[in-house]
């Protein structure tokens, strides 16, 4: 009978199973796997030697014939879940050499990824000890029998995952509860782990493809809409990127690997990416915002002989572009190549897409083979050309998907620059991959229509920084984000006020997260599953890290992390000769110290300490106890920390400020309030008229230290 099952699900589908050579582990072993359908526990039964057994409800098995049936037969091992002594008959027949199918999650998943674990698992792991084997059913959130509000099919494929055999931490050293906690976080992570490990074996090795086969579950749907609130399905995405190639491959035969991009979040954006990379080119995406002068030193550092722009967007910024021309540089108007696509090419593209979608997948790259050229902000230096592949894209992408619950329903809204990578990569290519409508706005500092936007487009997922938000939380009418699921913020330390602001008058929780355009970007996020506030959340799913020793500081050190999301190098020789030095490390700069349960804080660059009487000095700290602590001058009222060298200290604090009316006392009271030491209250204090800023709403710290 068994063989007969084995046999249908191979034909209905396609059903593989991997590792199956674990599931001889001699008990006491509990396998685990994700819960998305009411037929998992067929997909795993037919794996399976007779000996293991389900964990299974019988109360729930009481509702009818049906279930009286699947559920108490001598394959099951069914519990009264109301009953304390539920757990006690499982840790039972696991310590007399039994072998467990347990569905940790308690429940199928309406989300259609990993929810959250009862503790009574991680009990169960420790007191008996067991050995774990996690399993991840592939493709089974897409069957019929799914009850997550996603697109679903009656024979999608699918397939069974097994993870190593695992051994649970030792941890008689706690406490039962703490142990219990402690253990269901460890199966937890082991969970996620095991889902992005699978995903980057089996599934699409570059960006192209892993969108293309996503667009071909679900070609008509609206996927990508813009401030002109034109909407872009998946096919037409694709026949548009189709398009454009054969255009590119005439206008950019002479130019070299790298082309240069510079344009706004508009649809045609991700469409002239997504055609550069069917093409084999990678494109180097300008930071229009830095000036003309930084940007004629990335194009240098890129090797761009051309540039792809818009003159619509050229005259909207009022950007002069001639500098660039008179470099040398080709400019390429993206209107007179749209004036040369005929109706014809157009109208065989769509037909060649709706009678072979299949071609929209091929592409030349690799995974390991360079994918996109972004610029770092430069905010204490000269900025570096950073090389990111597919393979790191992908990455990172899937790290947020394995720990973040986002939904085919859900729908971002991106108004950061998709020059910044996390515009590009979270804001952009992660709804594209996971199938997911993204509204792409031009600007972020449009402070009034940004929140009113997001109103009218019923957008959940929203993405920006701590300037940013305190902007739009200026503006906004408190119901503009009703329909806000999760907001996401980066790129800069989300200070105490910020969160305090949105959390009372939106009634929105502000998930904090940690990144470099180095990684692609994200290293650590929190999530609703485990949020610490204060943190920036836990390492990304593949990431490791180590902290090394810094001079003056006691409770943290110096970041390194590694991990498949860690760029393929610098295109600057001499930091990219330091990068390779490491051996596959990245040096964040950043000081931070990680908790008990694996939280990273971030003290602050190690650039932003400053060495007063001795003692290190965090800037970051400062200017955060110093943001919002004067509500009497409104929120635009900005204080930014620098240090200047003192003879007789080292280095001495001056504050900046855009509010002629602060003083030096409030300063130092507010410092005082905080509980901070008098080595971190400003000497001086001095008034701009404009805190500067970078296109990410980062304060210009190398602008700013040339204004003083």
């Amino acid at each position: 009978m068994r063989t007969i099952v084995r046999l249908l699900l191979r034909l209905l589908f396609r059903f593989r199973a991997f590792n199956k050579s674990v599931l001889t582990t001699p008990g006491p072993v509990l396998l685990i796997p994700n819960h998305v359908s009411w037929i998992d526990w067929l997909f795993l039964l037919v794996c399976l030697d007779n000996d293991w057994r389900f964990v299974t409800s019988s109360t729930a098995a009481q509702t009818s014939w049906l279930h009286r049936n699947l559920m108490i037969n001598r394959h099951t091992f069914p519990i009264d879940t109301n009953s304390p002594y539920a757990v006690k008959r499982m840790a039972e027949f696991l310590q007399s050499g039994g072998r467990l199918v347990l569905f940790a999650e308690g429940r199928l998943s309406r989300t259609g990824t990993l929810m959250k674990l009862f503790e009574g698992t991680g009990f169960l792991l420790f007191k008996t000890r067991a050995k774990v084997i996690t399993c991840y059913l592939r493709g089974a959130q897409r069957l019929a029998y799914s009850p997550h509000p996603g697109w679903k099919k009656c024979f999608p494929p699918v397939s069974a995952h097994f993870g190593a055999a695992l051994t649970p931490p030792h941890l008689e050293h706690l406490s039962t509860a703490q142990a219990r906690i402690q253990t269901t976080n460890w199966l937890r992570n082991a969970m996620v782990q095991q889902q992005f490990k699978v995903e980057m074996e089996f599934g699409p090795q570059n960006a192209l493809a892993a969108i293309a086969e996503t667009a071909r579950q679900r070609p008509k749907q609206i996927i990508l809409e813009d401030a002109t609130r034109q909407k872009l399905t998946y096919r037409r995405l694709l026949v548009g990127v189709d398009v454009l190639s054969r255009q590119w491959r005439t206008s950019l035969s002479q130019c070299g690997e790298r082309v240069g991009v510079l344009l706004p979040n508009i649809n045609a954006m991700p469409v002239v990416i997504l055609s550069l990379w069917q093409l084999g080119k990678v494109p180097a995406i300008l930071n229009f915002s830095t000036g003309m002068a930084t940007m004629l030193a990335c194009v240098e550092l890129a090797g761009l002989k051309q540039i792809i722009t818009s003159r619509a967007f050229l005259e909207w910024t009022k950007l002069k572009i001639e500098p660039l021309v008179e470099a040398g540089i080709q400019v390429i108007y993206l209107e007179d190549v749209r004036a040369r696509v005929t109706w014809a090419q157009k109208f065989f593209t769509l037909l060649r897409h709706l009678l072979i979608p299949q071609s929209a997948r091929r592409t030349p790259k690799a995974g390991d083979d360079p994918a996109v050229v972004l610029f770092t902000s430069g905010s204490e230096g000269v900025p570096k050309g950073v090389e990111l592949s597919h393979t790191n894209i992908l990455a990172n992408i899937r790290q947020m998907l394995a720990i973040a619950d986002m939904q085919d329903v859900d729908r971002m809204f991106n108004a950061m620059p998709l020059f910044h990578s996390f515009g590009l990569t979270v804001g952009t290519l992660l709804p594209l991959v996971r199938g997911m409508y993204v509204f792409v706005y031009p600007s972020p500092l449009h402070y009034r229509v940004v929140p009113t936007a997001f109103y009218d487009t019923d957008c959940t997922i929203f993405l920006s920084t701590n300037t940013f938000l305190n902007g739009y939380a200026r503006k906004a009418h408190p119901y503009d984000f009703r329909s806000m699921r999760y907001m996401f913020a980066a790129a800069e330390k989300l200070q105490e006020s910020t969160a305090h602001t949105w959390s009372q008058r939106f009634g929105v929780r502000i998930l904090e997260g940690y990144g470099a355009t180095e990684c692609s970007p994200c290293i650590c996020v929190n999530t609703p599953l485990s949020p610490k506030y204060g943190s920036v959340g836990r390492l990304m799913p593949g990431m490791e890290c180590k902290l090394e020793p810094v001079e003056g500081v006691e409770d943290g050190g110096r970041l390194f992390v590694r991990g498949p999301n860690i760029m393929r190098g610098y295109l600057n020789t001499d930091a990219n000769a330091q990068f390779k030095a490491l051996g596959g490390w990245y040096d964040t700069g950043d000081i931070v110290n990680v908790d008990t349960d694996g939280c990273v804080y971030i003290r602050g660059r190690l650039k932003r300490f400053a060495k007063v009487s001795g003692e290190m000095v965090s800037l970051t700290a400062v200017e955060e106890a110093l943001a919002g602590a004067f509500p009497q001058y409104g929120l635009r009222c900005q204080v930014a920390v620098v240090a200047q060298p003192d003879e007789h200290k080292g280095e001495t604090l001056i504050a900046i400020t855009n509010e002629p009316r602060l003083q030096l006392d409030a300063i130092r009271a507010a410092i005082k309030a905080k509980g901070l030491t008098n080595l971190c209250a400003p000497r001086e204090v001095k008034v701009v008229r404009e805190i500067p800023k970078l296109g990410t709403g980062k304060i210009n710290h190398r602008e700013l230290a040339k204004m003083i």
